[in-house]
């Protein structure tokens, strides 16, 4: 338990360091690549404009600022308050909270959606004690959006050369970062209470990028013509092979 409670607290430190030295909008030129754009088209149709949706761990508000510009009431919130102060700065009139995934400050069945892109993978725990609390959150009705890494063969790959050299299988020790399978995924969001609508492998021209070289263009993890055009292609033929990570849409 102790362990668990200082890798928490050093996970959220690296957090407020990455957030410090990252750009609004920078991040707002990463939402709109390809894969971003791709995934936000896939859970857009189960948001409705007349609820309030939550975005749990939004960072610098990137999608809270995208969606708010398409119509939608989303509110951010992260337990990083240096990001919650620049996303302020950057706009005044965003509703963005401080706290905690795991502690709620919403009442019980209040919110159409929780989205979270990338968040629940960070806790040592494990995802159920966020998802329960998503659920306590949620309407009956409302919508979960949650992305989540894949362990795909890219990262199986590189997971077997740090134990055969004997290195940490976390790639830094003050981070923490895990992986889901498909039915792990679905498994844990099931025993939450939801009903899965979706699940589908995404962003496979991402897992290309980690390979480097000709997959990489000049930019923010931005991935080159090839990796888009090889990544297509992949997602196609081997769907749950090369994905970096999972969407999962259900409902309360």
């Amino acid at each position: 338990m102790t362990q668990d409670k200082d890798r928490y607290e050093s996970t959220r430190n690296s957090w407020q360091d990455i957030w410090d030295k990252a750009s609004i909008a920078v991040e707002l030129e990463a939402a709109d690549y390809a894969r971003a754009q791709a995934t936000i088209r896939a859970y857009l149709p189960f948001l409705s404009k007349d609820e309030v949706h939550l975005e749990a761990g939004s960072g610098l508000s990137a999608i809270v600022i995208k969606l708010r510009a398409l119509g939608y009431d989303v509110q951010g919130l992260d337990y990083a308050v240096n990001a919650l102060r620049e996303s302020r700065r950057y706009d005044p009139a965003l509703t963005l909270v401080a706290g905690d995934v795991h502690q709620l400050p919403y009442r019980a069945n209040s919110i159409g959606s929780y989205l979270s892109f990338g968040v629940l993978e960070h806790f040592e725990r494990g995802m159920l004690p966020a998802l329960q609390e998503a659920y306590r959150v949620l309407k009956v009705g409302g919508v979960l959006v949650l992305t989540i890494p894949y362990p795909n063969l890219v990262y199986r790959l590189g997971q077997f050369r740090r134990a055969r050299a004997g290195a940490s299988l976390l790639a830094d020790e003050a981070f923490y970062e895990s992986v889901y399978t498909r039915q792990e995924l679905v498994d844990v969001v099931t025993a939450a209470g939801f009903t899965i609508e979706r699940c589908q492998p995404t962003s496979h021209s991402f897992t290309l990028w980690g390979l480097g070289g000709p997959f990489r263009a000049p930019g923010y993890y931005k991935t080159s013509p090839l990796a888009e055009a090889l990544g297509a292609a992949l997602k196609g033929l081997l769907p749950w092979a090369f994905n970096y990570s999972t969407l999962i849409i259900a409902r309360k």
